[in-house]
């Protein structure tokens, strides 16, 4: 009985594998706009910190 315990583990990995091939190998949608979106504002966010930095130097 505990040789069949201990196959359940090289089994719970397989299956594990499995799915995860499964959800990697599926088509994601892609939304461009949002990551443009996502990239306008942090290049904004960025650059007013680089602005504050530049007016507060002597």
């Amino acid at each position: 009985m505990e040789a069949l315990v201990w196959l359940l583990i090289p089994l719970t990995a397989a299956l594990g594998v499995g799915v995860w091939a499964w959800y990697v190998s599926r088509p994601h949608p892609i939304d461009v706009w949002t990551d443009v979106d996502r990239y306008d504002r942090l290049r904004a966010s960025l650059g007013r910190g680089v602005d504050v930095g530049k007016s507060q130097a002597p």
